[in-house]
């Protein structure tokens, strides 16, 4: 990834820095002093120019962070003449500040137009002919054509007699839909059926498709921005540092003092060890295939105390997969099976992709079909081995064998509906005319979802709540014994929005999901999760958080690595501030230098760093 202006001028102040101390420490060694202490004093300034100029912002922000420490460190030494410790002081920090850096700007990039999967062009109907148009030229009472694959340009209504459209970006309905004529059409679904004409009812940028997106940016350009982990200890650590400086300087006298103790407070442990023991927690994520888009994320994942989870493709697969088979005594389960998934290899509808799947996963020769006729969001029809099959929903294909719809009023005899669970979906086969069984189907939750929620309240998850905008019966079904906090279904993109921040009161928030529909909510949420395997571009992009492997259980490999990440950057904290404050009294006393004590700060910063990075070693569940 290309680097910002931010990133290459940090960059230039590192190697300024390192190049001023190096020089003049080869000067020195040459017995050339005088010019080596002038080109220490060249090495510190340009850190110490922007460091000022940080300072400045941060406090017309109203912020108060460490560099503080840092700067006057460095400016008494220079004032007292002590060149060396400062080039030492301004090689330390610049290094510190391009590490974090560096942690923040990892796999992180603004959300550019979330038009990955928009089509750029729509098809209308003008004068008798088909014109290809840019969405800025739609216009209300334009008549589009809708090919098979392709993503609905506009909000609009439904002009050919059916269409069977793929929301589950927008809805998080799992399965197609079927409409008919007059029906609305919205911006953002998929076309899983035959090409249909639609009328436009808005402009593109008024459609659903174009709101989701301004509520995506509305989302994080209202979200706060994350503070650094080491400006929380700042003001007190900038106390303790000013009164034991000066209190050495006011006992004896000696400025020199004062500035071995502002040289051995230089706050690197702080600095250092946060930013390296975050990236090494990140890196280690990303072995297990969770991307974090930086260490204010990381950080941030340690502290959740609420987690709101979407239902279709992130508690559940997302794909419908077969529950039960209804045979016909005379045919048998698998037989029936593979008639059915023999012709339904002909359509490219994800029902019928499903059941070619199932018969292949369980290993059944499957015929090529012949003469094949498919009705769009109803069904197919065609020759399998000599044999008459239709395959789609049960009111279809009961009409096409015997006119009304089979086993009606007949209770469980052949033929009949059988009982299907809410949220299933039931395909009807039919063999030589006749009604030969049913295959029910439905989206299951992902293996070791149980599990992995027993695992994050036992990581210090308190909340666990479900949002979802499928149906509540089907949500309740599907989730039940998951033991949630609560559920709330039916919701819109701009409710699942409602819901994150209305959840902050309970403390840091966490959303998952993999839709369009769900990326305004990632973008509210204090940390957002993407299933990024085959969800969305738009939901990937709003995210903190992205599962780069479709495995739910991933996330709570990613919890406990940023938990145990923070904890050991904590550790370094506490021990690196510890040593310092002895180095400082020792230096108020007067038995450090200004030069032993950055020496002495190096070695405390080398520890905290070793320490830092056994964050590469954090071994997950």
């Amino acid at each position: 990834m290309e680097k910002s202006a931010s990133d290459r001028f940090k960059t230039a102040i590192l190697i300024l820095a390192v190049g001023g101390l190096a020089g003049g420490l080869a000067l020195y060694a040459a017995g050339r002093d005088d010019i080596a202490r002038l080109v220490w004093f060249a090495g510190v300034v340009p850190a110490l120019a922007a460091l000022v100029v940080e300072i400045a912002r941060s406090i017309g922000r109203g912020e108060v962070g460490l560099d503080i420490v840092a700067a006057l460190s460095m400016s008494a030494a220079l004032a007292f003449g002590e060149t060396l410790a400062a080039a030492v002081v301004a090689v330390m920090y610049s290094g510190g500040t391009f590490l974090e850096s560096f942690a923040e700007g990892r796999a992180r990039r603004e959300m550019h137009d979330l038009l990955s999967r928009v089509p750029r062009m729509a098809t209308r109907y003008r004068g008798g002919a088909l014109e290809d148009v840019p969405l800025d030229e739609i216009q209300p009472g334009d008549r589009l054509l809708i090919r098979q694959g392709d993503v609905v340009p506009v909000d609009g209504t439904l002009a050919s007699e059916t269409a069977f459209l793929d929301t589950s970006a927008l809805t998080g309905e799992s399965l197609p839909q079927r409409l008919s004529q007059g029906s609305e059409a919205m911006s953002g679904a998929t076309n899983a059926g035959e090409a249909f004409d639609m009328t436009a009812a808005r402009r593109a940028a008024e459609s659903t498709y174009a709101g989701i997106v301004r509520l995506v940016e509305e989302a994080q350009r209202s979200k706060a921005p994350m503070s650094r982990l080491a400006d929380r200890w700042s003001l007190g650590f900038l106390a303790v540092t000013l009164v034991i400086a000066l209190g050495a300087w006011w006992a004896t006298g000696d400025p020199i003092r004062a500035v071995a103790v502002l040289v051995v407070a230089t706050p690197c442990p702080l600095i250092l060890a946060v930013p390296v023991a975050l990236v090494a927690g990140l890196s280690r994520a990303a072995h297990f295939g969770v991307l974090i888009k930086g260490a204010g994320p990381l950080e941030t994942m340690a502290r959740i105390r609420t987690l709101i989870l979407d239902k279709t493709g992130t508690l559940t697969d997302g794909r419908p997969q077969i529950v039960t088979i209804d045979a016909d005594d005379g045919l048998g389960e698998a037989e029936l099976l593979r008639l059915a998934a023999s012709l339904d290899q002909a359509s490219k509808h994800p029902v019928a992709q499903a059941i070619v799947a199932a018969a292949r996963e369980r290993g059944l020769a499957l015929e090529v079909p012949l003469q094949v006729v498919e009705r769009a969001g109803e069904g197919v029809i065609g020759q399998v081995a000599g044999r008459a099959v239709i395959v789609g929903g049960h009111g279809f294909v009961a009409g096409e064998v015997a006119g009304p719809v089979a086993g009606e009023g007949a209770g469980k005899s052949r033929g009949a509906l059988p009982d299907a669970a809410a949220g299933a979906v039931v395909v009807a086969v039919a063999v030589d005319g006749r009604m030969a069984g049913h295959l029910v189907m439905s989206d299951p939750l992902r293996e070791g979802v149980g599990a992995m929620l027993d695992g994050l309240r036992r990581g210090g998850i308190e909340r666990i709540l479900l949002a979802t905008g499928d149906r509540a019966d089907v949500a309740e079904r599907v989730t039940e014994g998951l033991g949630l906090d609560g559920l709330r279904a039916g919701l819109s993109p701009d409710q699942k929005v409602l819901l994150v921040l209305s959840e902050h009161k309970h403390g840091p928030v966490m959303m998952v999901g993999d839709g369009v529909n769900d990326a305004p909510a990632l973008a509210a949420a204090d940390v957002g999760v993407a299933m990024g395997a085959r969800g969305a571009a738009a939901s990937a992009e709003a995210a903190d958080v992205v599962l780069l492997v479709d495995r739910i259980e991933r996330l709570g490999a990613g919890m406990t690595i940023a938990r145990a990440a923070r904890r050991i950057a904590l550790e370094s904290v506490v021990a690196g501030i510890g040593l310092s404050v002895l180095g400082m009294i020792a230096a108020a006393f007067g038995y450090l230098t200004p030069v032993q004590g950055a020496l002495l700060q190096e070695a405390i910063d080398v520890a905290v760093i070793l320490n830092a990075l056994r964050a590469l070693r954090i071994r997950p569940e």
